[in-house]
């Protein structure tokens, strides 16, 4: 088995992907709510702050801080998974690594993260999070995707209701966002 190396920082802020294994499924939005139920359930036992996130169909991408002493991502990653798996009727196809081993095939085993480095490197991946559904082809304005901090963002004073809006076409956002 690979060892996965993650580099980790007590208390640190970390930008997050994280994907079903299945990715035409939308399992993320048509059970929004047991998806948020596993956050807070999970947030209840182990804290940590959700920065930014932006749910979609078939992943979602994140940035938490942890408490200062803190550093373990993976426990709360592996726990939110689990919770949110057990609310969800079984159905999915199941590869025979997995039946081996007794898991679900609702989730990627793995998930992408980076440490955030300083506020610049948060505000892109901010924007980044909140122009998601917009580059996804979900939306064409980020306002109107309701699975978002965005609007939250919005209420706060940092961003615009009409940021991003459909003016912003693919150049713009290769521009904006280096992509």
């Amino acid at each position: 088995m690979t060892a996965y190396r993650r580099f980790r920082v007590e208390g640190g802020t970390y930008f997050f992907t994280v994907n079903l294994a299945e990715r035409h499924r939308k399992l993320l939005t048509d059970h929004i709510g047991a998806l948020r139920e596993a956050f807070r359930v999970v947030k209840e036992v182990h804290p940590f702050t959700i920065d930014a996130v932006v749910i979609l169909p078939d992943h979602l991408h994140t940035i938490w801080t942890l408490p200062k002493s803190e550093q373990d991502f993976s426990l709360r990653w592996r726990q939110i998974k689990s919770a949110f798996s057990r609310e969800i009727e079984k159905g999915e196809r199941i590869s025979k690594s997995r039946s081996r081993k007794g898991e679900r095939g609702i989730w990627q085993r793995r998930f992408w993260e980076h440490v955030i480095r300083d506020e610049e490197d948060f505000e892109r991946h901010v924007d980044y999070i909140h122009f998601n559904p917009v580059k996804h082809g979900y939306v064409k304005a980020v306002s109107n995707w309701p699975y978002s901090s965005f609007h939250r963002y919005v209420r706060l004073g940092i961003y615009s209701k009409d940021w991003a809006g459909p003016e912003m076409n693919d150049l713009d956002f290769e521009q904006v966002f280096g992509e």
